[in-house]
């Protein structure tokens, strides 16, 4: 008896043990990943850890006999936490009244306005912490050109922030806070996403913190014309209001596929969370379309599958490592199809192959029309661009194309960046490229009747960091003055860059969609 009974003590003992250094384990197990191993695991998977570790379970929603949502208050209670305020401070502007485009529509979309005295300018926004450890997405705009970065949490705790980078392409920046334990949101699935399910907006519209809505997802895919440009249409023809951008491209790779949300959006939720009723962030707010600058209903959030790649290449590289097809496109409707003389109104019309790009390798040609990516039906461009957005280059993608009457499929090896033609260099163009950072060759004949002109030279490289990537002129455009002096070929280039007013650099010429091209930068 007196044995029996000691070895079921010890063989509890053993089980008690074992418990213990179990649940040590778990509880330990997120801070010896976020110590050493955090930088070769993504975001969600460093989640994935923290919430098992953790033995954290998901929100869950409260459902009426209908299956429509009836609570959310787990959701709201599991979200709100991790969700930031972020104040912004910018350089004094002297005081001329002649606030740029671009300052006065996000400052009337997002609660962004500058104060009317010189000094410096204040703006908010909002932000969703990813990681215990202090890692926070929110919209590239929230932080553009921001001299301090302040971050206010849920439980009022106040923090400085460092940018870790940004991608415009996008409209998204990760920025960090010295922070441990953090509450964090748990990245969810976008692709499940469906129409006409029930989601909240989290955020700080009007200054007003810790602000949660409800909706449904009223669309997905939307590509609005927000991110990457200044010139916005009048507002009575504009059915977006002052909140989309139209005009003069500012980025030639802009990445746009909304989730369109009813839920309310307001200045001051930029960068906030889009999430489920299990508290999983979908998206992330970016944009409202508004006739006053104020909810009319409309809102769209980056999706977040997109956001994934997008942040872990910026913690991983510094910035985002982006694949392309190599070709460009138009997107199919009715007037396309008249103009194109074509019977299909879906899909995407291959109007150029890039020479030595991947689809040019794979064997699209123009004149196809892409139909499926990976298997899914394309209806707009967005369906092509965010499913390249999230790939990197030597990546592969699968495309059906329709050539003629028959459907054929094509695996494309995704490129670093648009191919273009190779010319021979001179010395002339290899020390041009090492002064400016960028490459050119001679307009065409094609090139001359596209944009109406008689000469200038087509921009064919521009490398990163070089004094030509600051231009934020892209890939494919066409200059046509430099400083007011005339330009057509590579030695005209050197002879001006050699001949600075000022240290200032005027580009004039044309964007690759036509549109008039003009940038100026301060040279060091």
């Amino acid at each position: 008896m007196i044995k029996n009974k000691t070895k079921k003590m010890k063989k509890f003992g053993l089980t008690l043990l074992t418990a213990f250094v179990g649940g040590a384990m778990a509880l330990g197990g997120y801070k010896i990943v976020e110590s050493k191993y955090a930088s070769n695991m993504s975001f969600e998977d460093r989640q994935k850890v923290y919430f098992t570790s953790n033995r954290i379970a998901p929100a869950s929603s409260v459902t009426s006999s209908a299956g429509q949502p009836t609570d959310f208050t787990e959701a709201a209670a599991a979200v709100t936490p991790a969700v930031v305020y972020i104040r912004t401070t910018y350089a004094a502007q002297p005081d001329n009244g002649q606030q740029s485009q671009l300052q006065q529509m996000f400052g009337d979309m997002f609660g962004q306005r500058g104060r009317p005295q010189a000094g410096p300018e204040m703006a908010s926004g909002s932000g969703v912490i990813i990681s215990p450890d202090g890692y926070i997405v929110t919209n590239n705009h929230v932080v553009d050109k921001a001299e301090k970065i302040e971050v206010v949490t849920n439980d009022h705790q106040d923090f400085k922030a460092k940018v870790i980078g940004t991608d415009p392409s996008t409209d998204l920046a990760l920025i960090k806070i010295e922070g441990h334990d953090l509450p964090i949101v748990k990245l969810g699935n976008s692709d499940n996403v469906k129409v006409g399910e029930w989601v909240l907006a989290v955020g700080n519209p009007f200054k007003l913190t810790s602000t949660v809505t409800a909706g449904i997802v009223s669309a997905k895919g939307r590509n609005i014309g927000i991110i990457g440009s200044e010139d916005n249409q009048d507002e009575n023809q504009n059915p977006f209001g002052r909140t989309q951008y139209q005009g003069k491209p500012r980025l030639n790779k802009a990445i746009e596929s909304f989730i369109q949300t009813d839920a309310a959006i307001n200045p001051g939720n930029s960068g906030g969370a889009l999430v489920n009723t299990n508290g999983e962030l979908i998206g992330i707010n970016s944009a409202i379309a508004s006739h006053t600058g104020s909810y009319e209903g409309y809102g769209f959030a980056i999706p977040v599958n997109l956001a994934k790649k997008v942040l872990d290449d910026i913690e991983k590289y510094g910035a985002v490592k982006r694949g392309y097809v190599g070709i460009s496109f138009k997107e199919l409707d009715q007037d396309a199809a008249q103009q194109l003389h074509i019977d299909r109104t879906v899909g995407l019309y291959v109007d150029e192959v890039i020479p030595g790009g991947g689809a040019a390798q794979a064997g699209l040609e123009k004149g196809d029309i892409i139909t499926k990516v990976e298997g899914n039906k394309v209806y707009e461009s967005s369906d092509l661009q965010e499913r390249v957005g999230r790939l990197e280059p030597g990546d592969k993608i699968n495309l059906t194309v329709l050539r003629g009457n028959d459907e054929k499929s094509f695996t494309v090896t995704l490129k670093p960046e648009a191919a273009t033609p190779k010319v021979a260099v001179s010395k002339s163009a290899e020390e041009l490229f090492n002064k400016f950072g960028a490459s050119f060759i001679p307009v065409n004949g094609t090139q001359k009747a596209k944009f109406h002109i008689n000469a200038g030279v087509v921009v064919t490289q521009v490398r990163d960091g070089g004094l030509f990537d600051y231009t934020e002129v892209p890939v494919g455009s066409v200059i046509t003055e430099i400083n007011r002096q005339p330009i057509a070929s590579i030695d005209d280039i050197d002879h001006t860059l050699n001949n600075l007013k000022n240290g200032l650099l005027t580009i004039s010429g044309f964007y690759p969609d036509g549109s008039k091209l003009r940038s100026t930068i301060q040279v060091q």
